[in-house]
């Protein structure tokens, strides 16, 4: 019961006056820092007045407790002595990945770097639930990285890059919402594969297309077939045909081959030479 609301308050600090109590040494020190800003006042205000950027926000804390929420954006005073404060950036943050090694579902290793895009959604969370959120959500996302590729097949980590990006996110979503950082976007930016793994899918892929172009060329071969033996029933069927096919013959090798001598020889000669040759 103890530890479940300890991390509850943790979670989100509250904004009770118990938790603002600092005991009567820390009231003496309080009042003793507000009489020295008035005794060194107007030098006190170099000191008290503090400027945060529109896209920043300040955690403050009186004698190691949260003071409110997030200061900011603008103009706000902090008590010497007694105050301190971390300025947290809002803007989204990018960084890359750093390459991982990783075994696939199918038994190869690959090299797999990414990028992400997050940013902090509550400062004060930020602060007190983890040390360092930046350098947190990035370690979180190497591993988040080699875990769920470690689910998946090469082929999928190759054709599938948004799904397996929706899902980082939503793993990183998961991890880093206590930290206050909520991750924008998960990019899978390059999958590095190993030269003898490369090679062997190049030789893969030829293969299939020397295939592909064999199975074509046979196909343009068989339906030259069929059309050479439709035309040859054609002309079975009349003899003036042929005779016109051989005159259109001799136009095209007269037209493209001029300096050729073709010296034709009548169709009916041919045909009174063989049947002689056949009778005798």
């Amino acid at each position: 019961m103890n530890t479940s609301s300890f991390e509850t308050r943790a979670m989100r600090p509250t904004t009770s006056r118990e938790d603002y109590h600092v005991g009567l040494c820390g009231y003496i020190l309080v009042i003793l820092s507000y009489v020295l800003i008035f005794i060194t006042f107007p030098f006190s205000l170099t000191v008290c007045l503090k400027v945060v950027q529109e896209y920043e926000r300040a955690v403050m804390f009186r004698l190691g407790r949260i003071l409110g929420g997030a200061k900011g954006p603008g103009l706000f005073i902090i008590v010497p002595c007694v105050d301190a404060y971390t300025k947290v950036d809002l803007r989204t943050v990018t960084f890359d990945v750093p390459p991982q090694e990783i075994l696939t579902k199918d038994s190869v290793t690959v090299a797999v770097d990414a990028v992400v895009y997050f940013r902090v959604f509550d400062p004060v969370i930020s602060i007190t639930n983890v040390e360092d959120a930046p350098k947190s959500t990035q370690l979180l996302a190497a591993t988040s990285l080699r875990n769920v590729l470690g689910t998946k097949s090469l082929q999928e980590i190759l054709s599938d890059r948004e799904s397996i990006a929706q899902t980082m996110q939503a793993a990183l979503d998961e991890g880093t919402e206590c930290w206050g950082v909520r991750v924008e976007r998960v990019e899978v930016k390059d999958v590095r594969l190993p030269v003898q793994l490369q090679r062997a899918m190049a030789a893969e892929a030829e293969a299939a297309r020397e295939a592909r172009a064999k199975v074509i060329a046979a196909e343009g071969e068989q339906k030259a077939a069929r059309a050479l033996k439709d035309a040859a029933d054609v002309i079975m069927q009349s003899p003036t045909a042929l005779q016109l096919r051989y005159l259109q013959t001799l136009t095209t090798i007269a037209s493209e081959k001029n300096s050729t001598i073709v010296f034709p020889i009548p169709i009916e000669l041919m045909q009174a030479a063989i049947g002689s040759f056949r009778t005798s």
